[in-house]
């Protein structure tokens, strides 16, 4: 039965999960229908797409997606809706004229549909990423080619040049103040293997695109020979995270001798570290960290948005034990737990810090990231499974129970506690024989 459909109606509909894609149909402009599907990992609420049903001059059954809502509203819907309906009128395929249109599509044009459709579907982070691999090496090497040409051959060809680096480029110069020619920050583009990988990923994706409207019969991106590019874990033992305590320690002496006072920058610094190591969280994570996600009560972390999206992570005590050391006694929800130099921002000046550590410390080939490592790397020695291990750590779950659990795993708050026992434990130089250990051989 037709219904009046309305922005705020369409806002509001639903499809169980595991259901079929429901059909709305406009009591206004008859052949307008919405399509709703189910909720997906992406899309929480389901997608909701525009369709036209129509019969052609051959009377043959068509129907055609005209758009997204809500990018398309209900009322340029009907417009647009009006538009190719009365062109079937007169004898018009709007199915086959669109078809007809995107086997001439180029590459830079799939590009550009792809980045406005995922706008709000995807993280901000990975879109500017995605984008930014479209500007560099898709446009000038693809860019003008048409899609319904693509073979397999000029995807191989296009991940060899990217990693031979053809698409290389140096950042521009620009003019400071003082008028002297400098370069600024940013804007570099080196291509390489791990480059190459990334970019051939990301066009596959996008010409799926194309296989999905029929334009390409296969996706010429699959199935590309690819070399190993997975970094070699960074060094681990227990005495390398005793080294970097040490070297905080004495930096923190040094610091407190030269200006009679720890300079705030070098305190938050050497608190998000020391929040790294013993929780193995990711950089940004922490630094944007805020103290409403801090559950002190339930043992975990409450991110909002992570790389796998919003999540529980298992906080063990005694990291939950060093925030809880130096937070303000009037601090806000939203406060950051590690405040730049400005208001209302998180702290930036991690690498510089971490940098100073490590020459201190002697442990040069360990980045930041690498203290994600170090942390699955002492739970491993101390004969955690990789599954404990990656639920520590965050990785995404498979599932549905996983997706939806509220709170952290008994068992994982568990091995969280002895992980960050015995990192802290290190850190502050206490032989690891001497750290008690509860329990027996983790699951």
């Amino acid at each position: 039965m037709p219904t009046h459909l309305t922005d705020k109606l369409i806002r509001a509909l639903r499809v169980a999960p595991g259901e079929r894609d429901a059909f709305h149909w406009d009591d206004e402009v008859r052949g307008l229908g919405l399509r709703v599907k189910p909720p997906s990992g992406k899309t929480e609420g389901g997608a909701r797409s525009w369709v036209i049903h129509y019969r052609n001059a051959q009377h043959v059954s068509r129907r055609m997606t005209i758009g997204r809502f809500p990018t398309l509203t209900t009322k340029l819907a009907r417009d647009q809706a009006k538009r190719l309906l009365a062109g079937v009128t007169i004898g018009k395929d709007p199915a086959d004229e669109k078809a007809t249109a995107r086997k001439a599509m180029t590459v830079a044009q799939l590009c550009a549909e792809y980045l406005k459709a995922a706008e709000g579907r995807i993280k901000a982070s990975t879109l500017e990423a995605d984008r930014g691999r479209i500007e560099a090496h898709v446009k000038p090497l693809l860019g003008s080619r048409t899609v319904a040409s693509l073979k397999h051959s000029d995807i191989e060809r296009f991940q060899q040049d990217v990693t031979a680096g053809k698409t290389a480029k140096a950042r521009p110069a620009s003019k400071a103040k003082t008028g002297k020619g400098r370069t600024d920050r940013g804007g570099i583009v080196k291509g390489g293997p791990v480059a190459a990988i990334r970019a051939a990923d990301m066009l596959r994706a996008i010409l799926q695109r194309a296989v999905r409207d029929g334009v390409l019969a296969t996706n010429p991106a699959s199935g590309l020979r690819r070399k190993n590019t997975q970094p070699l874990p960074p060094p681990f033992s227990f005495e390398m995270v005793t080294a970097v305590g040490k070297a905080i320690r004495e930096g923190e002496a040094a610091e407190l001798e030269t200006y009679k006072l720890a300079r705030p920058a070098t305190v938050t610094a050497i608190a998000a570290i020391r929040t790294l190591i013993l929780t193995g969280c990711r950089r940004m994570e922490v630094l944007t960290l805020q103290w409403a996600d801090v559950d002190f009560a339930g043992h975990c972390f409450r991110f909002r948005d992570t790389k796998t999206g919003k999540q529980v992570r298992p906080i063990g005590r005694a990291a939950l034990d060093h925030l809880a050391s130096f937070k303000p006694s009037n601090v806000k929800p939203t406060d950051y737990v590690f405040p730049g130099a400005s208001k209302g921002r998180h702290f930036v000046g991690l690498p510089k810090a971490w940098a100073r550590i490590t020459t201190k410390a002697k442990t040069d080939g360990v980045s930041i990231h690498g203290l994600r490592h170090w942390f699955a790397s002492g739970a491993a020695e101390m004969n955690y499974s990789d599954f404990v291990i990656g639920g520590m750590l965050g990785h995404a779950k498979r599932g549905i129970t996983g997706r939806y659990a509220n709170t952290p795993d008994a068992a994982l708050i568990s091995a969280a506690d002895r992980v960050a026992a015995r990192m802290q434990a290190a850190l502050n130089g206490v032989a690891t024989e001497n750290v008690v250990q509860l329990g027996g051989r983790s699951a």
